[in-house]
Order: C-alpha cells, then sequence, then structure tokens
C-alpha cells in the first residue's frame, strides 16, 4: 500500500512521538547511549512544551513498558487522583452537577513523578539529561506551527479569560502567527529549577537516585509545590502541599489479553485501556481479512464491538482503589464469546446494556447512573493529548500517553504550564462509578498499548483522540495483525469511530447510533451502513479527530524495526 511518508526502518533504535523535535531529541538521547527508558521520557518531557496546548508538563503521563533487563511488563499510572477536600457534593449544588472549567477541576499532577518513577526505576540518565532539550525549546523557543495556533485560536476566548495563559499563548491579544518564535520562559525556569536540586545534590556526593529524588522533591515538595498551594489557597481551590507531598504514582501488572499468537497489554480500569483488550476477545472469533479491509461488514462489526466493550467502560471502569472493577471477567474469553452474540446484522440503535454484574464476578449490583444528554450541538471532541513510543537495541519498549491541555485554564502565574485538569473526566453523579472523591482518580482516556508477539516482537502502540482513542488503535492493530499492512500504511489507512456512548469529558454529551467516517472510506459503504441502521457523519479525510497514531514495530527475529507516524497531526519518526 503507498504511503504519504516513507516507512521509517532501522536497526538499532526507533522513536516515534507527536512532533519532529520530540523526535529529534528522543534519538539522541538514544544515539548518546541512553535506553527506551531515557528517550522516552526526554519526548515526554519535551511534548510539554512543544504541544503546550495539547500536553501539560504538569498534566497526566500513562506509562506502558518493556523492560528486556527484568524480563517483565509493567505501568505507571501517570494519574492524579482528587485533592483531600474535592467533593462531589460542591459541584452538585454549586454548579447544577456540572464541572466548570479552571481551578476547581483540578487533579494533583502526576506527570513529573511518573516520568521521574520510570528513570529511577528503568533509566540510565538523569533527569538533568532527559529535561534538556525541553528547556532549550522553552528557553530559546519554536517555531510557531499550524497545530499550537489552531488550538490557540479555536479556543482564543479561554485563552483570554485566563490572564496567566493569555500571558503566554497570546500576542497582543491573539493567536502568535505561523513561523513566530514562541518561548515559554516560566517553564523553562520550572524545569531548571528541578535540575538545579538534582545537581547541588549530585555535587555533594549524591548517587544518581538521590539526584532524582532531589527533582522529584523540587517539584512536590519544594518551591513549585508552594507555588501550587498558594493559589489554590488564594483562589479557592483544593490543592494543598500535603496533597502534593503524598503523591506517588502507582506500579502496576499490566492488563493483558491475547489476540492470536499475539499479548496485548494495556493500563487498568482507571483509564479506558482495557476496552482495546476487551475488544479484541469479541473480534477474535470473526474471519475479519475475509470481510475486506473497511467493507460495510468489516465496519459495522467493528463498531458494533466498540459500542459493547464502551458500555461496559462506562457502568464499570474506575479506580479500583475506590470501584470494585470486574477486571477478570471483563477479559475472560467466556464473556467475551457471549457478548459477540449481540454483534447482529443490524445497528444498536442506543449504547447496548452493560455485561450482568453476576456474570462478571461482582459481589453486588452496581447502582443506576443517570443517562447524560443527548446531541447538545457538539461531540465532545477535544484537541488534547498527544503520544511517544520508543524501542532500542536492549529490547526495551516504552509507550506513553501525556496529555492535559492549556486551554481549559489553571495555567499558573510564575510557573507556566497547567496543573492537571482532568477532573474534567470525573462524573457528580453519585451512582456513577466514576464519580469524584477525595484521594480518586478520574477515569482516564489517554492509554498507551503494547503488544508482543512470540516474545521476539514488541509493538509500543496508540494516540491521541479522547473516546477515539481505543477506536483508532484498534484499528491500527488490525491492520498491522489482520490485513498485514506495515505501520506507516497501518497509521495512514482511514479511520472511522462511533460516538453512540456518553462522551467522558465533561459535560458527557451522548450521541446515539452516531457513527463517523473519514472521506477515503468508499461512498457505498456510508450507504450499507446507513441501511444497517448507522447514522452516518462524513468527516473531511485525513481529520485530527481520528486520532495520530504512532507505532514501531521492533522485530527481533527479523533485526529489523519499522516505526510509523500519523500526518493527520504532526507526529513524526526516526530510526537507525
Amino acid at each position: 500500500m503507498a504511503t504519504m511518508r516513507p516507512e521509517i526502518q532501522a536497526t538499532t533504535h526507533a522513536v516515534s512521538t507527536g512532533h519532529n523535535y520530540s523526535t529529534q531529541a528522543a534519538f539522541q538521547i538514544l544515539e548518546d547511549g541512553g535506553n527506551a527508558i531515557d528517550a522516552g521520557v526526554c519526548a515526554g518531557i519535551a511534548l510539554g512544551i512543544l504541544q503546550s496546548d495539547l500536553v501539560s508538563i504538569g498534566g497526566v503521563a500513562p506509562i506502558i513498558l518493556y523492560s528486556a533487563e527484568h524480563q517483565e511488563v509493567v505501568t505507571i499510572a501517570g494519574l492524579g487522583w482528587w485533592p483531600r477536600q474535592a467533593n462531589a457534593e460542591y459541584f452538585r449544588s454549586e454548579f447544577d452537577g456540572a464541572i466548570p472549567l479552571g481551578l476547581m477541576r483540578t487533579v494533583i499532577p502526576a506527570a513529573p513523578d511518573a516520568w521521574i518513577t520510570a528513570l529511577e526505576r528503568y533509566g540510565t540518565r538523569s533527569f538533568g539529561d532527559v529535561a534538556a532539550a525541553a528547556i532549550r525549546f522553552a528557553r530559546y523557543g519554536f517555531p510557531m506551527n499550524h497545530l499550537l495556533q489552531n488550538t490557540v485560536a479555536t479556543h482564543l476566548e479561554e485563552y483570554r479569560a485566563f490572564p496567566a495563559a493569555a500571558e503566554i499563548f497570546l500576542k497582543d491579544g491573539e493567536p502568535y502567527a505561523l513561523g513566530e518564535t514562541f518561548k515559554q520562559e516560566q517553564a523553562a525556569d520550572a524545569l531548571q529549577y528541578m535540575v538545579d536540586q538534582e545537581v547541588a545534590t549530585l555535587a555533594r556526593g549524591g548517587s544518581r537516585a538521590d539526584g532524582l529524588k532531589a527533582a522529584h522533591d523540587a517539584f512536590y515538595r519544594g518551591d513549585i509545590a508552594r507555588r501550587i498551594a498558594d493559589y489554590h489557597a488564594a483562589h479557592g481551590g483544593w490543592m494543598t502541599m500535603q496533597d502534593m507531598a503524598d503523591y506517588r504514582s502507582s506500579v502496576e501488572p499490566a492488563e493483558t489479553t491475547s489476540f492470536g499468537d499475539v499479548e496485548v497489554y494495556a493500563c487498568g480500569p482507571w483509564c479506558q485501556g482495557p476496552a482495546l483488550l476487551q475488544a479484541l476477545n469479541l473480534l477474535e472469533g470473526y474471519d475479519l481479512a475475509s470481510m475486506g479491509h473497511n467493507s460495510s461488514r468489516y465496519v459495522h462489526t467493528v463498531t458494533e464491538a466498540i459500542k459493547l466493550v464502551m458500555a461496559d467502560r462506562e457502568h464499570y471502569y474506575s479506580d479500583p482503589e475506590f470501584v470494585e472493577v470486574p477486571m477478570q471477567g471483563l477479559l475472560d474469553k467466556a464473556y467475551a464469546a457471549q457478548r459477540a452474540q449481540m454483534i447482529q446484522d443490524t445497528a444498536h440503535a442506543e449504547m447496548p446494556p452493560p455485561g450482568e454484574w453476576e456474570a462478571l464476578g461482582l459481589s453486588a449490583a452496581p447502582p443506576v447512573f443517570k443517562t447524560p444528554a443527548r446531541d447538545t450541538g457538539t461531540d465532545g471532541a477535544a484537541l488534547d493529548t498527544t503520544y511517544l513510543c520508543v524501542t532500542d537495541k536492549h529490547g526495551n519498549a516504552f509507550s506513553a500517553t501525556p496529555s492535559d491541555g492549556s486551554y481549559g485554564g489553571g495555567v499558573l502565574p510564575g510557573l507556566g504550564f497547567v496543573v492537571s485538569g482532568r477532573g474534567s473526566q470525573s462524573w457528580t453523579d453519585p451512582n456513577h462509578p466514576c464519580v469524584l472523591a477525595p484521594g480518586k482518580r478520574p477515569r482516564l482516556t489517554p492509554n498507551p498499548a503494547l503488544a508482543i508477539q512470540g516474545g521476539k516482537r514488541w509493538v509500543p502502540f496508540g494516540t491521541p483522540g479522547g473516546d477515539v482513542q481505543i477506536q483508532a488503535m484498534l484499528q491500527t492493530f488490525l491492520n498491522l495483525f489482520v490485513f498485514g499492512m506495515g505501520p506507516q500504511a497501518a497509521v495512514e489507512a482511514p479511520r472511522f469511530a462511533s460516538y453512540s456512548f456518553p462522551n467522558s469529558f465533561e459535560p458527557h454529551d451522548y450521541h446515539p447510533g452516531l457513527l463517523k467516517l473519514e472521506g477515503r472510506l468508499d461512498k457505498a459503504v456510508g450507504d450499507e451502513l446507513t441501511a444497517l441502521g448507522h447514522r452516518i457523519e462524513w468527516w473531511p479525510d485525513m481529520i485530527w479527530l481520528a486520532g495520530s497514531m504512532c507505532m514501531i514495530d521492533a522485530d527481533a527475529g527479523r533485526g529489523l524495526m519499522r516505526a510509523g507516524a500519523d500526518p493527520r497531526r504532526m507526529a513524526y519518526a526516526l530510526g537507525w
């Protein structure tokens, strides 16, 4: 299949990230002897500057990685929890159940902890080494690009409403012109402060681990934490120094399932990652190849599987520290076979019912929550989040989906970055499994993934895109493993996305039956899907709403790494 970009091929290491500069920075770490974890962390921090409209250095950063040395797949949650003072009743009484833009949807910033945790456990470099590129981009700037400019222009009034954000992202009250140098000196200072604390510790004879702890403490116990807590105290927020000091990302085994001879790994039900695994279980019994790629039958079958797993997501997924999540039952192959029988020749007009709680092994029936508003004029799509993946010569693989855009407010004066507003993915309905509570994590849309075949082939993959993430990831995975496409062709292929379930973002809009198709899909396919009961809307071709997939196919048996990067946004790949 012809591609818009050449497929990157390598024998030593490969990188694919959401921006060409972060890809270049991570690649240089690898060239200088760092491993995939070092390079991935470098790219992740850099993306918090290069795509600060979409990603914050104080946002979320869920990670999944394979360590060749330890021969294990692990996840690092990289998701903050609600401060101790938070409560859902406040939003119900003061905002009629809405969670408004700005300070009140702030959860504890998790990304710095996640990056440093990865370095501590699996990396080889200092924080200063991996943060150097981000500091350089922030201090000296980079040319304003069309994606960043478009985000700012689209959300111009939101940037204008928050002076600290307007000071950074606007010039004389307007977006920067294309090609103008865009600097973020406050963010550079914040990162440099973390580096300075590390350097001072090393100068006193401290170990690498001591230095990383010093950088961590600078953010969570030092001046940065104090600025965050003081700002919240002065403006009616909930975050305290104690909230900051107590935070550490959980390090957990990955959730996993098999698809043929491929093991696929995702983060836990505190994000939507397991929905990818459930969808693969549902589809494993179908001869997808014989249907034909992006035929009406194929699109219908995949879409109906997505509806089924999103119904389970909506009713059962949540922070497992607070909610009994029946993961074993949800990932059971027999359960998937039973649910697959609900995929019929006509489309579900609504979100299907979830799996029966008794069959899933729950100890009690979950409460029933109120179905959100329908067709309120928006599909809830938000341009935020990015993705990165790295593989190296040692056999390590790194996959991460950092996020938290700047246009929703919360850019802190003097720090220059957003403190995670991921509270937008919580609910205030007391019966919903994701109702917010002190110390509880919202259910996150960002969800990196990793596939391993035969212990010799590692495929990290992921995308931005909110509720479209799982759908784009599923289609790209099938493109690679079922239809035999290379990574670049797999990420470029036309996509489709269902909106027939509540949106993960406040106000959780719901669009029963809605299925969007990219322009390169055959118009006759759209007509046939309409006849099957889908409510079809057409996207322009190569639209950012369909995600921006990155993928590396590292095949040790062939001694070859192939990397793909999605041209729908600014993703780029490099390899050697």
